[in-house]
């Protein structure tokens, strides 16, 4: 069995990721092939922490875009994290992982307060932990988020799974000869305007020299690979 390079690993998904081909909301089969994605990590003995976007649901920098305030927006957009957190939770749970969904939002009666040392605590006992409604700010993005619990964990690398293999040097959709990525710093990412995370998220990984790997949650067994060291998507790092 191939061993983990990573102890402790930090996966953001994209809310779109739980759509499948229906357009909105979460498809049940999509949903369970992701948290048998997330067991075959953590059957490895890695520690998992997750964060999950929400725009299957409400993405607040589109509802801004519609004349509705910008922090209501963001509000709409935490709550719609929320939403999918607890749908992950109980499709990991479902797969035999003991699960626990931290909200940056106080909602006690469906899930816990963020609390960085009983997050600690859940992870060094085995469990998977989901952070939920961002950083609990407007005009941060759930990408934020993942760097920022990223860092507060001390977790070794971030993972973003997307739908792409990799990181472009342009819009591979709109351009036949856009090239792949494999190798590249945070500066890099900055300077080039690649489209890998926001630049608040890529700024505060470099400042903190948290590595982010870039890897496509559509085929099967990426995210074990990638945790395992193995040359897959793309490397932001030193």
């Amino acid at each position: 069995m191939p061993t983990a390079k990573y102890k402790r690993v930090m996966v953001k998904l994209s809310g779109e990721a739980l759509m499948g081909d229906q357009g909105f909301g979460i498809s049940p089969d999509v949903i369970s092939y992701v948290a048998s994605e997330i067991r075959s990590v953590h059957d490895m003995g890695v520690q998992l922490a997750l964060v999950i976007g929400g725009g299957n649901i409400f993405r607040g920098i589109k509802g801004s875009s519609f004349g509705m305030d910008r922090t209501s927006a963001d509000h709409m957009g935490m709550l719609a994290t929320v939403i999918n957190s607890i749908a992950l939770c109980d499709a990991l749970e479902k797969k035999g992982m003991e699960t626990r969904v931290q909200t940056a939002i106080a909602m006690h009666e469906i899930a816990e307060p963020y609390i960085l040392r009983r997050a600690l605590r859940h992870l060094d006992k085995g469990r998977v932990v989901i952070f939920a409604a961002g950083t609990g700010n407007p005009y941060f993005t759930t990408d934020t988020a993942a760097v920022l619990r990223a860092q507060e964990i001390h977790a070794e690398i971030l993972f973003k799974a997307t739908k792409v293999d990799c990181l472009f040097d342009k819009d591979p959709e709109c351009n036949a000869d856009a090239q792949p990525i494999i190798r590249t710093t945070h500066m890099q990412v900055l300077e080039r305007q690649l489209k890998a995370m926001d630049t608040t998220a890529i700024s505060l990984a470099m400042d903190n020299k948290l590595p982010i790997g870039i890897v496509n949650l559509r085929t099967k067994g990426n995210i074990r690979k990638a945790v395992c060291g193995e040359t897959i998507g793309t490397y932001i790092g030193d």
